[in-house]
C-alpha cells in the first residue's frame, strides 16, 4: 500500500492531473471512477490504484474487473491511502479508483473508412465543450474529430470525463493549419467541408451531406478564423429566432452533425 502523499510516484500522477505537458511526455493520461475505468480497452491500461473502501464495497461486474486487472501481465493494480487518492485525483470528491492509461495513436486513414463524418475544431478552449463534442459526436456517428493545435488538450481530466468514453472509440488528431488541412480533406480525399457561420448563405438544413462530410467549428467566442471558414467548400447558417447572436460551440456541433446523421438514415 501507498500511503505517503510524498511518494515519488503520487506526485509524478498528480503531475498528470494539472499539466498537459507531463501527460505528452510519457504519453498517458488519468480516468477516474469505475464507471470510466469500464471503458478503458485493456490494452492501453497502464497502472490503477484504489483505495481499501472502494474494494470492500466493489461487486459483481466491477469486482470482476478489478480482479481480472489484479491478474494481468499488462498492467499494475495498487491500494493507495484516501490521502494518496485525494493528492493524485483531479476531483473534488475521489471515488475510491483512479488509472493511468496510454494514450492512443489515431491516423487520418482511420477517419475515412466508410462514408466519413468529421468535426474540424479550431481553437476551442473550453473543456466540457470539447468532452460533449466526443460525447454528441459519436452519437451521430462521427468518423474523426480533427483538432487545432492551440485548443485545450483533450487529455485534460474534464474534457476526458465529459466524453463519457467516446475518448476510446472516436478517432482524433491535432494539426497545425486548420485551413491547410481543409484544403487537404477537400482536394484529396473528396470531402464537402461546411464552416458554421453567421453569414452561411444557406441553412444547415438545405444541404446534403450523405456524402463524405465535415464540418468547422470556431472557438466559443471569436467562431471561426477568416482563413478557416474561407477553406471551407460552404458556408452554413443555423437560423435562430429571439436576440441571441450566436450559438454554443458544442450545441452547434451537435445540431449538424445530428442533421447529417438524420439524413443517412433516411
Amino acid at each position: 500500500m501507498i500511503s505517503s502523499t510524498g511518494n515519488a510516484r503520487v506526485k509524478k500522477i498528480a503531475e498528470y492531473a494539472k499539466k498537459a505537458k507531463a501527460r505528452k511526455e510519457d504519453g498517458v493520461f488519468i480516468v477516474e471512477g469505475i464507471r470510466m475505468l469500464r471503458e478503458v480497452p485493456f490494452d492501453l491500461l497502464r497502472e490503477v490504484y484504489v483505495t481499501k473502501h472502494f474494494m470492500e464495497n466493489v461487486s459483481g461486474d466491477d469486482r470482476k474487473l478489478i480482479d481480472e486487472i489484479s491478474k494481468s501481465d499488462g498492467a499494475t493494480l495498487e491500494e493507495v491511502t484516501d490521502d494518496v487518492m485525494k493528492k493524485m485525483a483531479d476531483t473534488q470528491t475521489p471515488q475510491g479508483v483512479l488509472a493511468i492509461v496510454r494514450q492512443n495513436r489515431w491516423t487520418l486513414e482511420d477517419m475515412l473508412s466508410g462514408n466519413a463524418l468529421l468535426l474540424i475544431l479550431e481553437n476551442i478552449q473550453d473543456p466540457g465543450n470539447l468532452g460533449n463534442m466526443f460525447r454528441t459526436g459519436e452519437g451521430a456517428g462521427v468518423t474523426g474529430i480533427i483538432m487545432s493545435s492551440d485548443m485545450a488538450d483533450v487529455y485534460n481530466p474534464k474534457v476526458v470525463r465529459s466524453t463519457m468514453g467516446a475518448i476510446f472509440r472516436v478517432p482524433f488528431l491535432y494539426v497545425d493549419s486548420i485551413p491547410e488541412f481543409t484544403r487537404k480533406l477537400h482536394n484529396e480525399h473528396g470531402i464537402n467541408c461546411y464552416a458554421a457561420h453567421l453569414k452561411g448563405k444557406k441553412n444547415y438544413d438545405e444541404i446534403d451531406y450523405k456524402k463524405p462530410s465535415a464540418f468547422l467549428i470556431g472557438n466559443e467566442g471569436n467562431g471561426l478564423t477568416k482563413e478557416a471558414a474561407d477553406a471551407a467548400s460552404e458556408y452554413v447558417l443555423i437560423p435562430m429566432l429571439g436576440k441571441v447572436e450566436s450559438m454554443n460551440a458544442a450545441t452547434s456541433a451537435a445540431i449538424l452533425t445530428f442533421e447529417a446523421a438524420r439524413q443517412r438514415r433516411n
